[in-house]
């Protein structure tokens, strides 16, 4: 038995999401007041994401108590639809984006922080509320992976997905440009048109190789686990050990 149930952790992690939200959006940067304010940045948009999936994580497993042995069919099928929800937001959105913002926010950082996190925002953002945003997401998606099974969508509509949201974020990302004339983070002010369009495009692969680790993850956590016993031990069961 866990030490503390899912359902409670799952609550702690929303309750966790919804505090960094209200403290980060609390902050009065001056980015916050220019076009596009808090959602030019994909740190802000995962939040939200992450907010919004443990929500309905919640949200299921208030339903799936509410509904258990109550033989309302009607009811389970609102709750199988509300599990498909939950399930392909981790697989598409969730997990993805998410690590997806660790991996390539530290990196950058480690190699020159003004590129991706200036010094001056220290005067704004304290250093618990950064890790809140930038660290604490990867260790709460891979507790939610590795105390739940998900169903992941097929390969191909996932790959579609997750490549319809990196796109459609550079894109926005673009034309957040295109009207003030400055780009979000200070990465693309120092490289030239063509390393641009080489790290869009690098972005983009990075994403559908992080779905596809999270659907290799998944299937290797909960295949392992339900693995069938081999043909030695159904036959070691039966026949009991040799005398």
């Amino acid at each position: 038995m866990a030490l503390v149930p899912c359902q409670v952790l799952r609550v702690a992690i929303l309750l966790s999401y919804c505090s960094i939200l209200c403290n980060y959006k609390a902050i009065e940067m001056p980015s916050h007041q220019t076009y596009g304010g808090s959602w030019k940045f994909l740190t802000f948009i995962d939040l939200v994401i992450q907010a919004v999936f443990f929500g309905i994580c919640v949200l299921t497993d208030l339903s799936s108590l509410l509904t258990r042995g109550s033989g309302n069919q009607e009811q389970e099928r609102q709750l199988k639809k509300l599990i498909s929800l939950r399930d392909w937001m981790l697989a598409v959105l969730a997990f993805p984006v998410g690590v997806f913002v660790v991996v390539v926010f530290w990196i950058i950082y480690a190699y020159d922080r003004e590129m991706i996190y200036p010094k001056l925002l220290d005067n704004f953002i304290p250093g618990w509320l950064n890790h809140g945003m930038h660290t604490t997401v990867l260790p709460f998606i891979l507790i939610e992976m590795r105390t739940s099974h998900h169903a992941y969508p097929s390969r191909s509509s996932g790959l579609t997905a997750i490549c319809v949201f990196s796109v459609a974020y550079i894109l926005w990302v673009c034309w957040v440009h295109h009207v003030t004339g400055m780009w979000v983070y200070p990465l693309l002010e120092h490289i030239g048109p063509g390393a641009r369009i080489i790290f869009f495009g690098c972005t983009t692969i990075l994403m559908t190789f992080l779905y596809l680790l999270g659907e290799v993850l998944n299937s290797y956590i909960w295949d392992t686990q339900r693995k069938p016993p081999s043909y030695i031990e159904i036959n070691f069961m039966c026949r009991g050990p040799s005398s």
